[in-house]
C-alpha cells in the first residue's frame, strides 16, 4: 500500500483496504467473536492474527513500520471494526492510539524501546489513568517520590484495559505533595515491577473477553529514565496525546456499532412476518428505521468534523471531541434500543447478534469519560468563551 498522508490518499489502495477489513469483519472476525463469547476471554492467537494483518499499525507512520493512514481516514476503518465484537474493536483502537501519546514526548531511546515495538506488536502497552478513589484528571492520587534515579510509586488504578496481559503500563501519577495538573507525570512501568499487585477484574456486562485490571503499587521502583516528557506534563500527555483523538475514535466506534444494530434490525424486519405482513411494511417499524438512519448519519458527520479539526490543530478540537462522543453515545443508546424493539422478544435471547450488540453498547457510556465528563468539558469551553461579553 502506498504512503497515505494528509496531502493525499491513494484512493484505490484505500478502497481495497476497506474492502479487506469489511470482509474480515464479516468472516474471520465472526469466528473470533463466537470463540470470545464462548470462552469469555480474548485468545492470544487473535492478537497475532491482527498483528500479522497489519491492523495494529494502521494509524502509525510508514517510517515507524505502520500503514500511514491519516486519522480522519483511519476512522472509516474504525467504523468497520466496530461492527465486529467489542473486544476486537478494543484491541485495534487501543494499539492504534497509545503510540501517539508516547511518541510526542519520547526520547530517541524511548522511541526505539517502546514506541516502535508497540506499533510492531512486539510490546503490549496499557493506558493506565483511571483510579477507584479519584476522577480521571487533575485529581490523580497515585503518587511518586523521587529517590535519586528512581521514582517510588504508590497508589491504585482500576478498569485498566489489557492491564494483566500487557508488558508495560503507560501510567499517570503525580509527585507526592502536589496538586492539580502541574504535579502530574507519565511513566512506563514494567508489568513485573516489584511491589505491584495485579488482579483481573470480574466479568462485565458487555465487551466480554477484554482484559481489565485492578492495580496496586506500594513504593514500586520505576527508573526516572522511563518518564515520558517532564514532571508536570503528565496530563498533557494523557489528554492531548491520547484522550482527545481517542474520544473521537470511540465516537466513531459508536457509529459503527449503531450501524451494525441498524443493519440487523433491517434484515430482521425484512424476513419477520406478523398478521400477514412483513415488519418492514408496518409504519411504526419504518419510522424507527428512518429515525435510526438519520441519527447514525448525524453522529458520523460530527465525528468527522471533530477529527478534521484535531488534525488541523484547532483549539476547539478538545470540545468537539467531547461533543462527538456525547452525541454518538446518546445516538447509540437510541438506535440499539429501537433495533432490539424491532426484533421483539427473540432479540433478548442469546445467541441472537442484537443481544450482544445491545450489551456492548452500554460500555461506550463510560469509555474515555462518562457523558457527564463530556458535558463538563463542553460547558467549560462554551461558558468560558462567553466571559467578558456585555
Amino acid at each position: 500500500m502506498k504512503q497515505l498522508d494528509r496531502a493525499g490518499v491513494d484512493e484505490a489502495a484505500f478502497a481495497a483496504l476497506k474492502d479487506e477489513i469489511a470482509a474480515y469483519v464479516a468472516g474471520p472476525a465472526e469466528g473470533w467473536a463466537e470463540r470470545i463469547e464462548r470462552e469469555r476471554r480474548v485468545p492470544p492467537e487473535l492478537w497475532e492474527d491482527l498483528r500479522a494483518r497489519g491492523y495494529l499499525a494502521l494509524a502509525a507512520p510508514e517510517e515507524y513500520g505502520g500503514r500511514g493512514v491519516p486519522f480522519t481516514r483511519y476512522l472509516e476503518l474504525m467504523e468497520l471494526f466496530s461492527m465486529s465484537h467489542a473486544s476486537i474493536r478494543m484491541i485495534v483502537h487501543v494499539v492504534n492510539g497509545t503510540w501517539r501519546a508516547m511518541d510526542r514526548f519520547a526520547t530517541p531511546e524511548q522511541r526505539r524501546r517502546f514506541v516502535l515495538p508497540s506499533i510492531q506488536g512486539a510490546l503490549k502497552i496499557a493506558f493506565t489513568l483511571t483510579e477507584p478513589t479519584a476522577g480521571t484528571g487533575a485529581d490523580l492520587r497515585c503518587s511518586v517520590v523521587r529517590d535519586g534515579d528512581t521514582y517510588r510509586l504508590s497508589g491504585e488504578k482500576h478498569l485498566i484495559t489489557f492491564g494483566t496481559i500487557c508488558d508495560y503500563w503507560l501510567l499517570f501519577a503525580r509527585l507526592a505533595g502536589t496538586r492539580g495538573a502541574d504535579g502530574t507525570l507519565a511513566l512506563l512501568v514494567d508489568r513485573n515491577a516489584p511491589n505491584a499487585t495485579v488482579e483481573e477484574m470480574d466479568e462485565s456486562m458487555g465487551v466480554r473477553g477484554t482484559d481489565h485490571a485492578r492495580l496496586r503499587f506500594d513504593e514500586t521502583p520505576v527508573p526516572v529514565a522511563r518518564r515520558l516528557g517532564g514532571e508536570g506534563q503528565g496530563l498533557e500527555i494523557a489528554l492531548g496525546g491520547f484522550l482527545v483523538p481517542s474520544r473521537i475514535s470511540v465516537a466513531m466506534s459508536c457509529v459503527g456499532l449503531a450501524r451494525r444494530a441498524h443493519e440487523l434490525a433491517i434484515a430482521y424486519a425484512a424476513q419477520r412476518e406478523t398478521f400477514g405482513k412483513k415488519l418492514e411494511e408496518r409504519q411504526a417499524i419504518r419510522f424507527m428505521i428512518a429515525e435510526n438512519a438519520t441519527d447514525i448519519e448525524a453522529a458520523r458527520q460530527l465525528v468527522f468534523h471533530a477529527a478534521r479539526r484535531w488534525e488541523a490543530g484547532g483549539g476547539d478540537a478538545p470540545m468537539l471531541s467531547s461533543m462527538s462522543k456525547l452525541q454518538a453515545v446518546e445516538m447509540l443508546t437510541r438506535v440499539t434500543d429501537k433495533a432490539l424493539q424491532i426484533h421483539g422478544g427473540i432479540g433478548f435471547w442469546q445467541p441472537n447478534p442484537i443481544e450482544r450488540v445491545y450489551r456492548d453498547a452500554r460500555a461506550q457510556r463510560f469509555e474515555e469519560g462518562t457523558n457527564e465528563i463530556q458535558k463538563t468539558v463542553i460547558a467549560r469551553e462554551v461558558l468560558g468563551g462567553t466571559r467578558g461579553r456585555g
